[in-house]
């Protein structure tokens, strides 16, 4: 049996390096002794593509989207987020502040530099609601705010642009981030007084309120942070904390008194609920029939269903073994206006049923039922998949009568560096998959000869 298989690698090395002819389904058999031949076949099926809509993704993360963009072809997205804020066990304030009186209170969203879609000088308008009822561990993106918030009292506004034109370049270019001078892009909010106040005094009058993080999140519900006015750019926030500032007494080494200003901050952290909403205007045209071309576009908004003809595979190979179904998809050149959305890095390619439970168990790609591509890695403008077989062949074994449904979309690849014999660094591997929540577009081909494939398949003739 060794013998066949050597034999049969060599005749699929000499298939791949020299192509496959669509006229032929058997390719022909192997050089072996009379009465234990093998033969080799090649056939070839068409795919269907259509691009679906996509209501909502999973989306559990402690980085939220903020802000509104209109693309001319992927339409309109608009973002904003609810989250809930970590809270210490026995949480009290580290100083007793002047007279038991706070100063004032900010809200943070904080982003890398250049950590934004769009025109970075566009007005846009934040706004602040209190969150009134407890949070829902729903992590999908179609939340209602309603449902959670009191949206006719305001907390606070802000009018911001992504870069700060108040911000010099001598402070922006510092990179030592133990600078006093450090500066992280931000939008600070003032909030008002009033509510830091009442969060002090909770601690002094009801301090059970932050015994753990269920007494705090009925006290203290959180955030819901969104747009008022203004489009063109939307914010990829990595990080949302609150500071409360206050002033206390204190003794200099010298033994004199001197007044000491400080602050409490509370963050989002992954140990609390943090909700994306992501709304899509406009994507009718995307989901118009279409022959040449099929869709992704990020977060939400849709994405490509495949359909391999399982059930006409299965017909036409009978018991031959499954060795070889390549897999590639072809992507057009992006648009050329004014911050046109980019391509995603990444893409997944899994059965339309496992889609649910692959986010919401945290899973990677296992290159069995599920297959990762990266844009561009193999081939300008290509997602590879490599060999595709074994997700046919499990689909073959489950549900031989029905087609395989699949669905392709854009996702965020957390890696880490193998380490060599050398020590030195090698291939990265994958260690998190998770919905892509950065805005991105692009067109795939799905004409006739995009979506032809060739399965490659083997029989003994013993």
């Amino acid at each position: 049996m060794d013998f066949k298989r050597l034999i049969l690698g060599l005749a699929f090395g000499g298939i791949l390096l020299s192509g496959c002819n669509d006229e032929l389904s058997q390719v022909g058999p192997s050089i072996q002794p009379d009465g234990d031949r093998s033969f080799v076949y090649a056939d070839t099926f068409q795919l269907e593509a259509s691009t679906i809509k996509l209501d909502s993704v999973y989306a559990r993360t402690v980085n939220g989207l903020l802000g509104q963009i209109y693309d001319p072809l992927y339409g309109n997205l608009k973002t904003d987020y609810i989250c809930q804020f970590y809270c210490p066990e026995n949480y009290k304030f580290a100083h007793e502040p002047i007279d038991g009186k706070v100063d004032s209170m900010a809200f943070f969203i904080m982003y890398d530099e250049g950590g934004y879609v769009g025109d970075s000088l566009a007005p846009m308008q934040a706004k602040i609601y209190q969150v009134t009822k407890p949070l829902a561990r729903n992590y999908y993106t179609n939340m209602n705010p309603e449902d959670f918030c009191d949206l006719q009292t305001l907390i606070w506004e802000k009018t911001y642009t992504a870069y700060d034109l108040s911000i010099p370049d001598s402070i922006r270019n510092i990179t030592d981030t133990s600078d006093p001078d450090y500066y992280t892009p931000n939008v600070r909010i003032r909030i008002s007084t009033d509510i830091a106040q009442r969060f002090y005094d909770e601690t002094v009058n009801n301090p059970s309120s932050f015994q753990n993080q269920e007494a705090f999140n009925k006290f203290f519900p959180g955030f819901y942070v969104t747009t008022g006015f203004g489009t063109g750019n939307i914010l990829e926030v990595a990080q949302s904390s609150f500071f409360i500032y206050y002033k206390y007494k204190s003794t200099t080494e010298a033994g004199k008194d001197t007044i000491i200003h400080t602050r409490e901050q509370f963050n989002v952290t992954k140990e609390v609920i943090q909700m994306n909403q992501i709304e899509n205007g406009n994507i009718e045209q995307l989901l118009e029939p279409n022959e040449e071309f099929s869709y992704l576009r990020s977060p939400a908004g849709v994405c490509t269903k495949i359909v391999v003809p399982a059930s006409a595979i299965k017909e036409k190979i009978g018991d031959r073994i499954i060795n070889g179904l390549n897999f590639s998809m072809k992507a057009m050149p992006q648009e050329e206006w004014l911050y046109a959305f980019e391509a995603p890095d990444n893409v997944l390619l899994l059965p339309e049923d496992s889609v649910q439970s692959f986010f919401e168990n945290n899973k990677i790609e296992d290159n069995v039922t599920s297959y990762l591509a990266t844009f561009g890695e193999y081939a300008t403008n290509t997602y590879s998949f490599g060999n595709i077989s074994s997700l046919l062949q499990v689909h073959l074994e489950n549900k031989p009568d029905e087609d395989l449904n699949l669905i392709l979309l854009p996702v965020l690849r957390g890696t880490q560096n193998s380490s060599s014999s050398w020590g030195s660094s090698g291939k990265p591997y994958t260690t998190s998959i998770t919905n892509y929540m950065k805005p991105s577009g692009v067109r795939l081909k799905k004409d006739k000869e995009a979506m032809q494939i060739v399965v490659l398949t083997s029989k003994y003739n013993d």
